[in-house]
């Protein structure tokens, strides 16, 4: 049986993460100092609750605290032994006697806790003789097979000294305000530590590991020894030629950019008639550079731009950078120290402050030559040919994309505030949500329908952010609304950043696979049953990546 407190404190990032963009600013490990000051603070304030949480708590409970674990192991006891056999058969639980042992300390030490039992010294040695046995019996073990031979054996003392403790106990008063007592600290106990868990895991996916902070540092200082002639990429009269495959990558992670080209390449009948347009920002650019340069993907085509280079792309033109650089929406994003509750952190990322995140609704402008772009995120790893997208018919429609309503937390009134009539005379809150990641785009119909316009204007509706929160999904979902053309699941399959029960099977037969969510397969809270999907697509012998100590077991 496993326990209560197990399961809730094994992480799971839930779908709070889904369809979060995350190519913007990134915090490296050095400037991460400068949150941890704010951070700090806050931890000490949950460390401070759950202090107080036990200081609330009786002398009595207080010699227990380590034991408690889970309200409901004693009530379930019984019942896991009855099934135990038909497990064993099954061999679907290979970990039953161990939590049977840790079960039966933790019914002994409430037994030691309780009046009636102290005053049978008797029956206290033979307890704590018995715990001692039963906690060498276990020791750190997992697994059924990893327990000595003896455990059996300990086992059955236990459950009969533990039936003589329960004879003593004819009132089940004070056992029954003991199991209260434990309920009560343990969900405090509990609340403060995913609060906590909650808090580190989104400011782990905010930093950037001092790998992937040393990698353009060393690029960009080779890339500025480089002569002018040297800076040029080959083939640059195939940047506009319509009758050839494009891709729009906005990024600033090299090596996550890196995985998206190689993969996307490695998996196309002719290389040469695929063009890959990568937008990065100042700081990364020379790198970005560097990197295609000396690494460039077979014959395809790399073109790397500077974001501050489209200078059409400014406050007067776009109501989103306007609204960025407001004063209010940068205190609500840097604002560490405030008290909202802890559904929205996850919108309080700084990555949302950049431009880059914007990009995708501005296509047709960075392309103006083009009619069809596919658009990629960079934490998405191509594992079948795309080609056959360019050639699908999207019955006029702009966007192609893998619709993600099978659960109903994927539709409309999960992204939308529906209270708000402009939102509820608009939009069916039923209505099935899609994903950002691998999308074709129909430009020209894009043009015809004047989108751009479109996604302007629900941008300045949305000034106070009380149509949606945040991030790039929710304007996606109003701009598009009657423009998608629905692609088969297995074109897109999500979730590898957040759900460590994505099937492998989906896996497998799926074009492309998308790691969103906080946990990045470059991050080690990633999922390490899914980090090779990724890491395959990176050579780890070479020199840069080596010099910054970037090895496929860390993937930093």
């Amino acid at each position: 049986m496993k326990m209560a407190a197990k399961r809730d404190n094994s992480l799971k990032v839930t779908e709070e993460g889904h369809n979060a963009t995350h190519n913007g600013h990134q915090v490296s490990v050095q400037e991460a100092s400068t949150v941890d000051v704010e951070s700090t603070d806050k931890i000490n304030t949950m460390q401070h609750d759950q202090k107080s949480d036990y200081s609330s708590t009786t002398v009595e409970r207080a010699n227990d605290k380590r034991t408690l674990q889970t309200s409901s192991i004693i009530d379930s006891t019984k019942h896991m032994s009855s099934k135990t056999g038909k497990q064993t058969e099954q061999n679907d639980y290979t970990d039953v006697r161990v939590h049977q042992l840790r079960d039966q300390l933790i019914r002994a030490r409430v037994y030691l806790s309780l009046s009636a039992t102290r005053s049978n010294p008797q029956i206290v040695r033979e307890l704590r003789l018995r715990v001692k046995e039963v906690e060498r019996a276990v020791g750190e073990a997992r697994k059924d097979s990893e327990l000595p031979r003896n455990a059996n054996d300990r086992m059955k003392s236990m459950e009969q000294t533990l039936a003589k403790a329960k004879q003593i106990h004819d009132d089940c008063t004070d056992f029954v305000k003991k199991l209260r007592a434990m309920l009560h600290t343990t969900e405090e106990q509990l609340r403060v530590q995913k609060k906590q868990a909650l808090f580190l895991t989104q400011l782990s996916a905010k930093t950037l590991p001092k790998g992937l902070h040393c990698l353009p540092l060393r690029l960009s200082t080779e890339y500025f020894k480089l002569n002018s002639s040297q800076r040029h990429f080959p083939n640059e009269e195939n940047l506009e030629n319509v009758k050839f495959y494009h891709y729009a990558i906005f990024s600033d992670n090299i090596l996550a950019t890196a995985v998206v080209v190689n993969s996307t390449v490695s998996h196309t009948k002719d290389p040469s008639k695929h063009v890959f347009h990568i937008v990065t920002d100042r700081l990364n650019f020379a790198a970005m550079r560097m990197w295609f340069l000396t690494n460039p993907p077979q014959q395809a085509t790399i073109e790397v731009q500077n974001v501050e280079n489209l200078t059409w792309l400014n406050s007067s033109y776009s109501p989103v950078l306007k609204q960025m650089d407001s004063p209010s929406m940068i205190n609500y994003y840097f604002n560490a120290r405030t008290t909202d509750n802890d559904s929205n952190m996850k919108f309080r990322n700084p990555k949302y402050l950049s431009i880059m995140n914007h990009l995708r609704f501005y296509l047709p402008e960075i392309f103006p030559k083009l009619n069809k772009v596919l658009f990629l995120d960079d934490d998405v790893v191509v594992q079948k040919d795309l080609t056959p997208l360019w050639s699908l018919n999207l019955k006029g429609k702009v966007i192609g994309v893998v619709e993600t309503c099978r659960e109903s937390f994927h539709r409309f009134d999960r992204y939308l505030n529906f209270s708000n009539p402009l939102i509820s005379k608009k939009f069916d809150p039923r209505a099935c949500g899609w994903a950002y990641g691998m999308n074709i785009f129909d430009l020209s119909e894009w043009r015809r329908r004047n989108i751009t316009q479109v996604y302007h204007s629900w941008q300045s509706l949305n000034n106070n952010r009380q149509l949606w929160k945040l991030g790039t999904l929710p304007p996606g979902l109003i701009t598009f609304w009657n423009h998608t053309f629905a692609l088969d699941r297995s074109w897109h399959v999500l979730g590898l950043g957040y759900n460590p029960n994505v099937s492998l099977k989906d896996i497998e037969r799926a074009a492309a696979i998308h790691y969103n969510g906080n946990l990045k397969p470059w991050l080690e809270i990633s999922i390490p049953k899914f980090r090779n999907y990724w890491s395959r697509f990176i050579d780890y012998d070479h020199d840069f990546l080596r010099e910054c100590n970037i090895n496929s077991l860390s993937s930093i």
